[in-house]
């Protein structure tokens, strides 16, 4: 990833407008500044959510609160905690998560 043509900036999250993305259960609302090719969230799921798809995409995902269940097309599963994270290129694992008790995560794609 390269990191060009953003001029210094803060972010009040609290002031962005968020986006509803329901899930096969539950619902993420998710908080979005684009930056060029760069999108950075502040996604909180509710108690419940479960992705109603598996995701190809690239993240950088830190966990700020709750507890994120990962699960990779592999069958291998992780669960985040606060203050943990996982990176995931384009294309190379295909990932789902859900949360039993809602999670608040920084997103970096």
């Amino acid at each position: 990833m390269e990191i060009d043509n953003i001029p210094f900036g803060i972010t009040d999250w609290k002031k962005i407008e968020p986006t509803e993305h329901p899930g096969k259960t539950g619902k993420a609302l998710w908080y979005t500044q684009q930056f060029g090719n760069i999108r950075v969230r502040l996604v909180e799921y509710s108690p419940g959510y479960f992705a109603n798809h598996w995701c190809s995409k690239g993240h950088i995902l830190f966990c700020v609160e709750g507890e994120l269940h990962t699960e990779l097309e592999d069958g291998r599963k992780f669960i985040l905690t606060p203050g943990t994270s996982y990176q995931v290129a384009d294309n190379a694992e295909p990932h789902r998560s859900h949360t039993p008790s809602g999670a608040t995560l920084f997103i970096v794609d």
